[in-house]
């Protein structure tokens, strides 16, 4: 097999036949001329299959060593296909702090359909075999997850869940298939939301599945063509693009983010940091072991709770206050109020003084100096959220600040 930067670029996109194009050429096409009743060159509706969308298919099944590959409209798309498996009475385990999509997908859709679901923390084996239910069908995994970059233990996981035959997914989009395969540490499936690090630009929404399953893929290559949830060609064209870069993209994203992973650990406006990469996480060794790098997405807690932590996230120029993550720009957000906002009021509520970046491909002294500023705006609004009178000082100083964008 050939290299995965070399897969990244080739794999499902060979030069055009007819004009020799190397970029390969955005299928429009709805519908296709079939020879005779029954007969044609292997599309018949783009809804069905397109030559765009198997490419991109055939490319990332490829990036993450799977037998079979389905591109979907969003990752929630994708997430949605593989869970419609699930019938009524079935039972599904989710991480104790999943993605709030996740979450809001398998306890607001799900549920009232009738299936049930527990949150358990992933990172205990034990914990998981004493929540599996003989009616558990589906351990969904996420790691590192979202927003608490808590790393799982794949292999552990696997062997908990195929004792009692369980089907395990692993959410990879933090992660990426240049950074950790799932399916080679023995999961069953992996998900990916491909507007994420495989687009890596900001400029397409998608979903990825991918499986060794033969039944698996069978039904998920139904669902897909049933539902029709299935991404344009030109969206298509845009992963495959972005995907070209992805090892590279990756590298540097790991690489920015362990200088602002230094910045956070000494600075006195933070009062936590989460990062695979410190050695002090609980997941370092973990995530050193079935991971080539650490990525580059990193959370912290504020010290001054959650009024710090929307001063920091107002005041970067660099890092641009918005959701979603991946992409070569840096990003900051809030995700008790932003995306995690879902999971208020649950067992997956995150700490209101919780900050998560997505760390770019900028300069990285740049990005170091921005969020420098921030947090030491953060700071001085823990410091007068102490003292009386601390929400006009703070209401000044967002003044002051506001003139400097």
């Amino acid at each position: 097999m050939s290299g995965f930067e070399t897969r990244a670029i080739h794999a499902g996109q060979d030069p055009d036949p007819v004009t020799g194009a190397v970029v390969l050429p955005i299928s429009l096409a709805t519908t296709f001329a079939q020879e005779e009743v029954g007969r044609h060159q292997g599309f018949e509706y783009a809804r069905t299959d397109n030559p765009t969308r198997r490419a991109l298919e055939e490319c990332l099944a490829s990036l993450e060593e799977a037998r079979f590959g389905f591109a979907f409209a969003s990752g929630m798309a994708a997430e949605d296909a593989v869970l419609r498996r699930l019938v009524p009475g079935d039972h599904v385990m989710i991480p104790d702090d999943a993605y709030g999509g996740t979450f809001r997908l398998v306890a607001k859709v799900l549920a009232p359909a009738g299936i049930t679901w527990t949150a358990v923390d992933l990172t205990s084996p034990e914990a998981l075999a004493a929540a599996m239910r003989p009616e558990t069908r589906v351990v969904w995994v996420e790691t590192p997850t979202n927003p608490m970059l808590t790393v799982v233990d794949v292999a552990a996981v696997a062997e908990v869940a195929h004792a009692r035959g369980a089907t395990v997914v692993v959410d990879n989009t933090f992660a990426t298939p240049y950074l950790q395969r799932p399916l080679a540490l023995g999961a069953d499936v992996v998900v990916h939301s491909s507007t994420k690090y495989l687009g890596g630009h900001s400029d397409v929404v998608g979903g990825f599945v991918a499986t060794d399953d033969p039944a698996l893929a069978e039904h998920l290559g139904f669902v897909q063509n049933a539902v029709g949830a299935v991404p344009s060609p030109f969206d298509c064209y845009l992963v495959l693009r972005g995907v070209k870069t992805l090892a590279v993209r990756m590298d540097r994203h790991s690489e920015n983010a362990r200088a602002i992973v230094a910045l956070l650990a000494e600075h006195p406006a933070v009062a936590r940091v989460c990062y695979p990469g410190l050695p002090a996480h609980p997941g370092h060794e973990v995530a050193r072991r079935q991971m080539r790098d650490f990525g580059g997405m990193v959370s912290f807690v504020a010290a001054g709770g959650e009024a710090a932590a929307r001063a920091i996230v107002a005041e970067t120029r660099l890092f641009t206050l918005a959701e979603s993550l991946g992409a070569v720009e840096s990003l900051i957000e809030h995700p008790a109020a932003m995306t995690h906002l879902s999971a208020v009021g649950s067992p997956l509520a995150v700490d209101p003084g919780l900050v998560r970046i997505s760390v770019g491909i900028e300069t990285v002294g740049d990005l170091v100096d921005d969020l420098r500023h921030a947090l030491d705006v953060g700071a001085a609004a823990a410091a007068d959220a102490r003292s009386p009178g601390w929400r006009s000082a703070f209401g000044r100083r967002r003044r002051v600040s506001d003139r400097r964008r």
